[in-house]
This record gives C-alpha cells, sequence and structure tokens, in this order.
C-alpha cells in the first residue's frame, strides 16, 4: 500500500492553511482609542486627562494599545511615533496578528 497520496494531501492542506492565515494577518484597518496596557478603558490618575494618564502609564512601563470596543491590541512601533495620539480616537492601519498590531499608519 503506497502512502504517497496521503502525504500529498497533508502538504497540499498543510500549505493552504498556511496561505489562509498569511492572508488573515494582512494589512487591516481599525478605529479605536490610543491607551496603555495597565488602564486601558478606566484610568485611574484622578484630576489627570486620559492622555496624561495614558503617557504617564508608558513612562512607568506599560505598552501602547489600542481600545476597540471590549478588545485591546497591543501597538508595535516606536513610542515616539505613537505618544501624540494618546487618549484620542484613531484610526490605525497594521498586521493585525492575535492580540498586537504592527503599526504601518496611525492618523
Amino acid at each position: 500500500m503506497k502512502k504517497t497520496p496521503f502525504a500529498v494531501i497533508a502538504i497540499l492542506a498543510t500549505s493552504i492553511v498556511g496561505t489562509t492565515w498569511e492572508a488573515f494577518a494582512a494589512t487591516q484597518t481599525l478605529d479605536g482609542v490610543v491607551s496603555d496596557s495597565m488602564c486601558t478603558t478606566k484610568h485611574m490618575m484622578p484630576g489627570r486627562t486620559e492622555a496624561d494618564c495614558v503617557k504617564e502609564c508608558v513612562k512607568a512601563g506599560s505598552k501602547y494599545v489600542l481600545v476597540v470596543g471590549d478588545k485591546s491590541y497591543t501597538l508595535n512601533a516606536k513610542p515616539g511615533i505613537i505618544a501624540p495620539f494618546a487618549g484620542k480616537h484613531v484610526q490605525v492601519q497594521g498586521d493585525v496578528k492575535q492580540k498586537s498590531i504592527d503599526l504601518t499608519a496611525i492618523r
């Protein structure tokens, strides 16, 4: 009994799944609010703006995130690019990979 047809089918199935996953991770556009990974939607600095809170949390080690509804995505880019948008509603473009975005544009 030959196993060659089974091996060919397995290889083709693997390549199709890989190609589909790459297409899913292609550049997407998302709308949301720039926040930080510690606070996300609930900022905890009384008397400070959301933008100030986000910037302080990032200085303390948090990462910038994009909050979209009840989900948050870590924004992978230089902090200096994201900082002017802290606490603001933005539209971002980038490669979405599970819970992160490799940022290509923000406005």
